[in-house]
C-alpha cells in the first residue's frame, strides 16, 4: 500500500508540473482600469457610481522590453466573455503577440466577473465607443507606442472593427477572426447550419422559418418583450435582457462601416467548418470592399471551427479538455498561432 500511494503521489505530482508548465505563457499580466463613458457601460436611465464607469481589463506584456511595445486591443465576440477568455484560451494569442513585440489589451465584457454595465444593453456603436476609449487610454501610457496600435476582434465583433476603425485614426492593423456580416442573415445561416446538422426534416426546417418570419416582424416594429412572448409562447425562448439586445442590435450589417478599413493592413482568418457565420460571403464581402492591393491578406483553416480551434476536437469532450489543459497552444488549427505572430512581426 505504502509502495502504491508513493507511486500515486509521483504520478499526480509529475502531472501538476506538467501542467503548470504547459499552462506557463511568456507574458506579464496586469490587471487594469480604463476609464469610459457610462452610457457605453449602461442601460438609459442608469446612474451608476462614479467609480464604476471603467473597464475591467488585463494589460498581457511581453515579458522582456526594453522600449514601447506596439499593442493587440481585443474585441470579444457574442456572449458574457471575461478578459481572457474562458478558461484563459486567449492567452497562447498573448504569448505570440508578445513575441512579435505586442502587447495584448482585453477587458471584462459589461457585467461579467463583477464588471460594471451590463453587455446586453449594449448596441454595436456602444462597443465601438468603448473600444475607442481603451485605445485612447493605451496612447497616453509610456510602455506603449501610440503608433503601433491595432485590433484583434471574433465573430461579432464584426460589426465593431470597422465603425472603431472609422472613429479612431492612425490604427496599424485589424485582424478579423470568423467576423460576421449581416445580423440576421448570419442568424438564418447559423441556423440552418445547426439544423442540417441534426439532420432536420424539411417540415421542421419550414416550421423554423416561419418563427424567424414571425420573430424579425416584431423586431422591426420595435415590439416590447411582452408582446413578443405573447405571439411567439412556447417559441420566445429570448429573456427581456435578450429581446431588447436583438431588438437594438439586429440592423447590423458590417458592409455600411467597411470602407474604412480601406487604408489600413487588415488579416481575415476564417474557417471551414463555421457553422455561425458564413465564412463564404464574409471573404466575398471583404474581397469587394476592400479591393486595394496589398491591404487584405485572408488566411483560410479548412478543418477549423467558427472559433478556429481544431474540427478534430469537437469529436471527444475528453480529448479537448486534455487538450485544453495539458497543450492549451495545441487547441487552435495548426499554423494559426504563428500566422498571427508573423503577421504581427511583418508591421
Amino acid at each position: 500500500m505504502a509502495v502504491a500511494a508513493a507511486l500515486l503521489t509521483c504520478v499526480i505530482a509529475v502531472t501538476s508540473i506538467v501542467v503548470l508548465v504547459a499552462n506557463d505563457f511568456a507574458i506579464d499580466e496586469q490587471n487594469v482600469q480604463i476609464p469610459v463613458d457610462p452610457s457605453v457601460l449602461h442601460a438609459a436611465g442608469e446612474v451608476p457610481d462614479a467609480d464604476r464607469n471603467v473597464l475591467q481589463a488585463v494589460l498581457a506584456l511581453p515579458e522582456e522590453r526594453k522600449r514601447p511595445v506596439g499593442l493587440v486591443v481585443f474585441v470579444h465576440g457574442d456572449g458574457p466573455i471575461p478578459a481572457p477568455y474562458h478558461d484563459g484560451l486567449y492567452r497562447p494569442l498573448w504569448e505570440a503577440f508578445a513575441r512579435a513585440g505586442y502587447a495584448s489589451l482585453s477587458w471584462d465584457k459589461p457585467g461579467v466577473e463583477g464588471a460594471a454595465g451590463d453587455w446586453l444593453a449594449q448596441s454595436m456603436d456602444d462597443r465601438a465607443r468603448e473600444v475607442e476609449a481603451a485605445i485612447t487610454w493605451a496612447r497616453r501610457r509610456a510602455d506603449i507606442d501610440p503608433r503601433r496600435i491595432g485590433l484583434w476582434g471574433a465573430s461579432q465583433a464584426g460589426w465593431v472593427l470597422p465603425k472603431v476603425a472609422g472613429r479612431v485614426r492612425g490604427l496599424q492593423f485589424v485582424i478579423a477572426v470568423s467576423p460576421a456580416i449581416n445580423w440576421l442573415r448570419q442568424g438564418r445561416y447559423n441556423t440552418h447550419a445547426e439544423q442540417r446538422e441534426r439532420g432536420d426534416t424539411p417540415e421542421q426546417i419550414a416550421a423554423e422559418a416561419r418563427l424567424h418570419t414571425r420573430s424579425l416582424a416584431l423586431l422591426r416594429r420595435g415590439a416590447s418583450h411582452a408582446e413578443y412572448r405573447r405571439v411567439m409562447g412556447a417559441d420566445a425562448d429570448l429573456s427581456a435582457a435578450g429581446w431588447t439586445f436583438a431588438r437594438r442590435n439586429f440592423r447590423a450589417d458590417a458592409t455600411r462601416d467597411l470602407p474604412a478599413l480601406r487604408d489600413t493592413p487588415v488579416l481575415l482568418v476564417t474557417a471551414g467548418h463555421d457553422r455561425n457565420v458564413d465564412a463564404v460571403e464574409t471573404t466575398r464581402t471583404y474581397r469587394r470592399i476592400l479591393a486595394v492591393p496589398g491591404r487584405l491578406r485572408i488566411r483560410h483553416y479548412p478543418d477549423a471551427l467558427h472559433s478556429i480551434e481544431r474540427a478534430s476536437l469537437e469529436q471527444s469532450e475528453l480529448r479537448e479538455t486534455l487538450t485544453a489543459v495539458f497543450a492549451p497552444r495545441s487547441l487552435t488549427a495548426p499554423g494559426y498561432l504563428d500566422d498571427q505572430r508573423r503577421f504581427l512581426a511583418g508591421r
